[in-house]
């Protein structure tokens, strides 16, 4: 049997969140073996098991905006060095701390999975209605407040099902996944600052992930 090649693809929240360590090890001790998460990034934050496969395109800081635009160069780097089978597409936060309508962020997602198609053009995308934010100001970050990001947040994940309707397709479908739903945003809940999740909010990122993952072994 070939191996599954699976891509997390996203910002900080896929590159430094603990999600793809706990993903990693529940696919492995429920007996799905014959994956590899691919990527151009190695990007660890101490997650445990540390012998997880830490390889994805989790980029701290990116506007998934950025790659239909300025960025386009390193998307089509990403996707011609590492075609994937399925990827899990958690994108969007700081576009949505950017203030971009989300008309745009949508326009964004479309160009990526084009991308992703030209190199596999069976390729499954689960895609994440992402999870809330609620940014905080810290001793570290005394600009971090964003009282508009969390409404932002609901205005884009509201329009994301309608978005992958359209852009599914019987060989490449594009599956929603509720990221959302059970996840609180709030400093010392699911995250640390109200944006990036913390053990608890990855452990259950990596358990949606899993149930939308499996059924594509």
């Amino acid at each position: 049997m070939r191996e599954l090649r699976i891509l997390p693809l996203g910002d900080s929240i896929t590159g430094s969140s603990c999600y793809r360590a706990l993903l990693w090890q529940k696919l492995n001790e429920n007996g799905h073996t014959e994956f590899d998460f691919v990527g151009s990034q190695t990007n660890d934050s101490g997650c445990s098991p540390a012998s997880y496969d830490r390889d994805s395109e989790g980029h701290g800081g990116y506007l998934v905006t950025d790659l239909a635009g300025s960025k386009y160069s390193e998307l089509e780097a990403w996707c011609s060095a590492n075609p994937a089978d399925v990827v899990l597409m958690h994108f969007g936060t700081n576009d949505v701390w950017s203030s971009k309508p989300v008309q745009t962020i949508l326009d964004a997602y479309s160009v990526v999975v084009d991308e992703l198609r030209k190199n596999n053009p069976e390729v499954v995308v689960l895609v994440a209605q992402i999870i809330p934010m609620n940014p905080i100001n810290t001793a570290s970050c005394s600009t971090c407040a964003c009282p508009g990001c969390g409404g932002r947040v609901q205005a884009l994940n509201a329009e994301i099902p309608g978005w992958a309707s359209s852009k599914s397709t019987s060989a490449s479908p594009v599956i929603v996944v509720d990221q959302w739903t059970g996840f609180n945003a709030n400093a010392g809940q699911d995250t640390g600052d109200g944006v990036h999740p913390n053990a608890s909010g990855s452990a259950k990122m990596a358990n949606k992930w899993y149930d939308a993952l499996v059924p594509h072994f």
